[in-house]
Formats: C-alpha cells, sequence, structure tokens
C-alpha cells in the first residue's frame, strides 16, 4: 500500500512540475553588489521544502520548492533520528501534530525530560525506521494551513530529501544532547550518512555539539551554523541565556561560520506591531567574519503593520536596505522569498508598465493603509502608484455630495456614538440598522472622524491601527480639484442607490455627479480617464450625452457565464463591468478550480472587465496563491486578462505591474518569472476520495439582471421627516447593494471567511 502511494505521490507531483516547467527557463542571478558578508544574492532557505502549503519536508514540499523557487535555493531539515538510527526530517522531536502518529499507534505516547522540561507525546526514537516509514504518514502541523493533503505523504529520510538532488542541503540538529542521553547520536550519524551525501549546511542551538562536528565535517564543504533560539531560552551546553552569547559574538566564530537568529533579532516590532530601528546585530556579525541567516518568514501569520500585510515587502526589507543584507532567509513560502530577492529588491529605478497594462484602481483609495475616501488614502493611492482613483458617492441630508464606501455611516465613521438618535433600517439599502448619511447634515458629517475596521472583523488582522481614524472626508467637488491637482491618470465615480435617493430622500444623486463633473470641466477633456460606475444600468444612461465618460456596470453577484445576449443589453449602457473575482476564478474550499469564461465573452463583444476587489491580507487568498497577493494579481493580470484590478493596496500591485519580472517569456530571460497560478492544479493533487464535494455552477447572467428601470422622479420631502412617497423599484442589477457591517460583527466575520470568494 506505501509503495503504490509513493507511486501516486510521484505520478502527482510530475503533473504539478509540468505545469510550472516554464519555470526551467530561469535566468541569471542579479549582478547588483549586494551587503551580505560574500556580496553575493541572499539565499533563500526553504525550511522542510514548501511547508507553507504542504506537510514539513514531504515529497511534494520539497520538489514544489525547487521547481517554484531560485535556482539556488537550498533545502532545509529539522534531522530527528529513529529508534535503529535512521535519520529522518520532521519539524520537531515531538511528532504527533505533524504525523498521524497518534492514530496509527494510539497508546504511544511517553514522556521526556528535555533541557530540563518535561515533555509528553510521540518521539521518533520510540519507533523503528520501519514502523514509521511503511505505517505512518506526515499531517500539516499548523492548522490554518490545508489539511487536505495529511495522511497522503509518506515521512521522508535524509535520503530521500538529498535524493532530489538540491543546489544545496542543510540540516539542522535540535536536540543533539537529548538524543545522545538516551543512546542515540547525530553526530555519528552525520558522519556516516555524509559519505554519500553532500552537507552544505550544518546548524545547531547547541554549542557542544558544533564545537564537536568542528573537527569531524570538512569546513570547506560545509558551514558550521550556530543557531539562536529565543532569547530568553538557555543554551544546553554552556547553561547561558541566548541572549548573553549574542553578546559576544567572537567566541563563536571560533566554531561557526555563522549564525541564524529568529528575525527580531534583526528588526524587532514593538508591542503596537509597528517596526524598530534596526539592531546592529547583521553589522556585528559581518565584521567577525560571520554569515546572518534571518529565521521566522512566513506569508500567512501576522507580520508588521509596516508592510501592510505584504510578504515580499518584509523580505526587501531584511536583504536590501541602506544599511545591511541578511545572507540567507529561512522561510515557509521559497516562491514569495524568490521574487523578493530576485524581482523587488534593487529595483529603485522601475521599469515603466508595459503598453496595454491592467489599470490599478484603487478601493476607497488606499483604503489597506489609511481610513477610505480620506484625503490621507487618496493621496498615499497617488503616491502608491494607482492609475485610478475612486469615489463612491454618498448624499448628505442638505445634498452634499461626498466620497465614503456606504451610505451607512456606521461603518466607515464613528457615526453611531454621537448620532445613534438618528439610527434606522432601510431594507432597499441593507439589512442592519445603522445611521445614514441622508438623516445627517453636511455640517454634522464634518464633525465624525473617519475609521478604518478591519473588513474581517478579526481583531489579529487590524489594518495600520495607528491611523485608524486619520484624515478627513473629500466633498466630491474637492475630489475632483484634488484629482486634477495630482494629475492622476483618471477617475472611477460610483454611483448607488439614485433610486432610492430620488424617491424617498428627495435627493439627485445622478445631478450632483453632472453638476461637479461640469463645474471641474472634466466633460470638456480627455487628458484624465472619467469612469462613471453605478449597478443600475438606468443611472449610466443618463451619462451617455458625454462621449469621453466611460461608462462601468458594477456586477456585485457571482455569475457562471456571461451569455451573448445579455452581454448585448450590457452593451447598450455600458463600455466596461467590474465583476466579482469568484465570476472570473471558481474555488472551492480555498484552492482555485478553474477559470471561467465570462471574461472572455465580455471582452468579445469590445467590453472592458474590472475585477474587485483584491486585497493584500492572506485570509483572502486561495493557497494556489501561496498567501501572496502578487502571485494572485499575476492570475488576474496574465492568465484572467483583466483590463483593470480594484485593489485596496495599490502599492503592492505597482509593486508587480513594474517589475521586469512581469514577462514570462523565457527569450526575455529575467532573473525570476512571476508566474500566475494555474487554477485546478493543485486541487488535482489531492486524492479524489477526499477531495471536497463540487459546488453547484454559478447562474449565469440573465438579462433580467441587466435591465433596470428608470429613475423615479426627484420627490420633495417634508424637512420635519422622510416622504411617504412609495419608492422606486429596486435596481435588478444591485444583488449587494452596498451592504455595511459596521453594527454587525457576526455579518463582519462571516464575511471575512467567505471573502476569498469576492
Amino acid at each position: 500500500m506505501a509503495g503504490l502511494r509513493r507511486k501516486m505521490i510521484r505520478c502527482l507531483i510530475f503533473v504539478f512540475l509540468l505545469i510550472h516547467s516554464t519555470l526551467a527557463q530561469k535566468g541569471a542571478q542579479s549582478s547588483s553588489k549586494w551587503q551580505t558578508l560574500s556580496g553575493e544574492q541572499p539565499l533563500v532557505i526553504a525550511r522542510g521544502g514548501f511547508s507553507g502549503l504542504f506537510p514539513e519536508s514531504s515529497g511534494f514540499a520539497n520538489q514544489i520548492a525547487l521547481s517554484t523557487s531560485l535556482p539556488d535555493v537550498v533545502l532545509f531539515c529539522n534531522l530527528q533520528l529513529t529508534k535503529d538510527g535512521v535519520g529522518v526530517c520532521l519539524p520537531d522531536i515531538k511528532i504527533d501534530n505533524s504525523t498521524t502518529i497518534s492514530t496509527v499507534y494510539p497508546k504511544g505516547a511517553k514522556s521526556y525530560t528535555i533541557n530540563g522540561q518535561e515533555v509528553k507525546g510521540w518521539f521518533t526514537l520510540d519507533y523503528t525506521s520501519d514502523q514509521l516509514l511503511n505505517n505512518v504518514t506526515l499531517a500539516q502541523n499548523i492548522y490554518s494551513r490545508s489539511n487536505l493533503f495529511d495522511g497522503q505523504l509518506p515521512i521522508s529520510t535524509v535520503e530521500d530529501v538529498t535524493g532530489v538532488k538540491p543546489p544545496f542541503f542543510w540540516l539542522s540538529v535540535q536536540y543533539d544532547s537529548f538524543y545522545n542521553q538516551n543512546k542515540l547520536s547525530p553526530a555519528a550519524y552525520i558522519q556516516s550518512a555524509s559519505k554519500h551525501m553532500i552537507l552544505d549546511f550544518l546548524s545547531s542551538p547547541e554549542i557542544g555539539f558544533l564545537k564537536a562536528m568542528s573537527s569531524k565535517v570538512n569546513k570547506m564543504k560545509t558551514k558550521l551554523v550556530f543557531q539562536f533560539l529565543n532569547a530568553d531560552q538557555v543554551e544546553p551546553t554552556t547553561k547561558q541565556k541566548y541572549s548573553s552569547i549574542l553578546e559576544n559574538l567572537a567566541s563563536i566564530k571560533s566554531f561557526a561560520s555563522g549564525i541564524l537568529v529568529p528575525k527580531d533579532y534583526i528588526w524587532p516590532v514593538n508591542k503596537d506591531g509597528y517596526l524598530e530601528a534596526p539592531t546592529s546585530l547583521v553589522a556585528d556579525a559581518h565584521k567577525q567574519g560571520l554569515e546572518v541567516y534571518a529565521s521566522g518568514f512566513a506569508n500567512d501569520i501576522q507580520i508588521s503593520y509596516n508592510y501592510s500585510y505584504d510578504p515580499s515587502a518584509e523580505y526587501v526589507k531584511f536583504v536590501d536596505n541602506s544599511q545591511f543584507s541578511v545572507d540567507g532567509v529561512l522561510t515557509d513560502f521559497p516562491p514569495t522569498a524568490s521574487e523578493a530577492i530576485a524581482c523587488f529588491a534593487h529595483q529603485k529605478n522601475e521599469t515603466k508598465p508595459r503598453k496595454g497594462s491592467a489599470l490599478i484602481i484603487s478601493n476607497n483609495g488606499a483604503s489597506g493603509v489609511y481610513p477610505g475616501c480620506t484625503d490621507l488614502a487618496y493621496q498615499q493611492a497617488i503616491e502608491d502608484g494607482a492609475d485610478i482613483i475612486d469615489c463612491s458617492v454618498q448624499m448628505s441630508k442638505d445634498g452634499v455630495p461626498f466620497c465614503l464606501d456606504s451610505a451607512d455611516l456606521a461603518g466607515d465613521t464613528n457615526a453611531m456614538l454621537p448620532f445613534i438618535d438618528r439610527q434606522t433600517t432601510i431594507p432597499e439599502i441593507q439589512s442592519q440598522m445603522g445611521v445614514f448619511s441622508f438623516a445627517l447634515s453636511w455640517t454634522e458629517i464634518q464633525t465624525l472622524k473617519p475609521q478604518m475596521v478591519s473588513p474581517f472583523g478579526n481583531n489579529s488582522l487590524l489594518r495600520n491601527p495607528a491611523n485608524k481614524n486619520a484624515g478627513k472626508l473629500f466633498t466630491l467637488a474637492e475630489f475632483l480639484e484634488f484629482a486634477k491637482a495630482k494629475a492622476v491618470s483618471g477617475i472611477l465615480i460610483n454611483i448607488k442607490n439614485a433610486a432610492y435617493l430620488a424617491s424617498k430622500e428627495g435627493l439627485d444623486i445622478v445631478n450632483a455627479v453632472t453638476t461637479a463633473l461640469s463645474n471641474a470641466t472634466l466633460d470638456k477633456q480627455s487628458t484624465q480617464q472619467v469612469l462613471i460606475q453605478s449597478d443600475d444600468t438606468s443611472v449610466l444612461s443618463k451619462f451617455n450625452n458625454v462621449p469621453t465618460y466611460k461608462r462601468v456596470l458594477r456586477l456585485d453577484e457571482k455569475i457562471g457565464d456571461a451569455p451573448k445576449q445579455s452581454v448585448e443589453e450590457i452593451k447598450k449602457f455600458a463600455d466596461a463591468v467590474t465583476i466579482p473575482r469568484s465570476s472570473i476564478i471558481k474555488s472551492n474550499e480555498f484552492f482555485t478550480v478553474s477559470i471561467t469564461n465570462v471574461v472572455k465573452e465580455m471582452k468579445a463583444a469590445n467590453l472592458s472587465v474590472y475585477v474587485h476587489q483584491l486585497r493584500n491580507e492572506f485570509v483572502t487568498l486561495a493557497f494556489d496563491y501561496f498567501s501572496d497577493p502578487i502571485v494572485e494579481i499575476a492570475t488576474y493580470v496574465q492568465a484572467a486578462q483583466v483590463d483593470g484590478f480594484m485593489t485596496d493596496y495599490p502599492a503592492t500591485a505597482k509593486k508587480y505591474m513594474r517589475s521586469p519580472c512581469t514577462d514570462t517569456d523565457p527569450k526575455a530571460n529575467v532573473p525570476y518569472p512571476i508566474l500566475p497560478a494555474e487554477p485546478g492544479s493543485l486541487f488535482s493533487l489531492i486524492p479524489p476520495e477526499i477531495q471536497p464535494p463540487a459546488q453547484a455552477p454559478a447562474a449565469p447572467l440573465d438579462v433580467k439582471d441587466v435591465i433596470d428601470p428608470p429613475l423615479p422622479p426627484v420627490t420633495k420631502v417634508n424637512e420635519s421627516g422622510p416622504a411617504d412617497a412609495p419608492v422606486g423599484p429596486k435596481p435588478s442589477s444591485a444583488w449587494a447593494n452596498g451592504t455595511n457591517l459596521g453594527l454587525s460583527f457576526v455579518v463582519i466575520l462571516v464575511l471575512g471567511l467567505l471573502s476569498m470568494g469576492n
């Protein structure tokens, strides 16, 4: 059975590698001078292979790490020894959370004293290699990652890992003292194994082990690296805290050529989640002739707010700054480290986007960095490279149009506290109670503070909390003047709730927008693009008299297909469509499955297609994107071929769009081509019997979902209260009309869990 499983795994790996075969055409490494000790490019060290996606050191993890990383990637193995002295690669000495051993041997738990602490669990030294390799399989030991590969992949021996012929191999010995206390010798194993394998790096947190190995390995071939654990932990040989050992780097040079340290030894993060000034560790170690390798990198963990949830930005911080560069990074996600080093470091003089590149459209400005629709968010969006900045227009009670994502002020401002007496429920707009903009005058709205709320309802995924109330809201007129003054390439004006505002509140949002654009003379020029977006075709029809305006129909509901008749109906009102991610790429349990034909069908009718909305936070990203927003962007731009995308983080989009690595033509000889995900390829590696059930297909776009009734006339409203005139028919294309989640934590949480599908 084990042999059959291994054969199946080899076949599936071959299929996956065939899909990614273009990566074999990697160009030469950058010739730029690096601030590493050697002056060479920093190394990408893959901890257990691609352990961010697959169980650590599995065949999948190692093979796919090699196929998706830089040519000089290092495979990293944490050595554990079996009862009969065979070396296997597993994350830790306690293996019940990284394998299925507790199921196979349910009575096998034992307790050992390890470095002075009592530890209970299952340990490799209690089992022979035959028991482990033929009966026990691997499991993902970080529970936020997919468990669909659990129980499918056998434990890898050290020879299995070296057998895939990695460019470099790193062996980590975590518990030499413990194994020796139990009559097993990592040193003896390494001496024997090194006769038939190349060992490039050997690391340990135990000084005694490294000193002993100093005379047993060829230092010209094998680098010895001292691993620092947490500063307050005690080193077993000297009984000193690692923080004390750090103060005497010269002593380390006597038995090691490098150090491996947690990344916060180099760039500390304060209690508020922001970077502090870097330490002098790298410079001090380099002065002693010690290489410095940083550990603790992963895409799917909380990182400093300074990085705006862009993991590639963190790698760049460690390898490309004016003060130092580490000599390598130990990571669970080697493709992201590879793209950061090869594509984004040393790219101060960025290339211009190629002609015809997809547009970067802000979503409420740079709303991942500052509260949406504020002056700061718009300024940041422009600085971060947005081609188009957007304003979702809301109306005050006294008819002032201004920019805010929702008509409900409770989500994006602090309106709920001072104006709780104005809260009400308006089913035509949203099901929850809210404090709506048209219940307050503009003077009252100006007293409010903007607020940045996590779209995921998760306090661990906050956005730039130091600036959660920064900035001020723009009127539409101020927004337009700002866009003109900054010479931004274009603007997008989003109009919602027009029928309700006209019939119920006596507010003419269409006329307000038309007048503002005319006053800004944007209807008499073609230098800056003007995109008018709405989910209501009747609204778009009001703007067909200005030929320079590009009308965009927003379809918020997921669709599975765009039949010709429906597309032809769109063409009567719009020049482009904005559709959710899920209408373009189908997914199942956070795995992409396939690309729909929706983009092709829209573009065949000469409709531009924009996708909304892209975010950096890893909880929104399919596993196929490696928890890397850059890969998601590459997939929508290269594979789906959208004409533009709305993003909360324009800086991440610009970094990708202006990188030479976007050119995947082998003839371009780029240092590392950033490839799109291949929808369905990762899903295919999951055995059919445990794949999640297929989801019901989304309905095709129906003509009735495109055509909207004419806008109702603007009704005069008494100052004392809302008018009693009947509400105009609800726009049929406004399926998800502006639902605000500010009042319901439960709804926010559910949206966060499901947001990958949008």
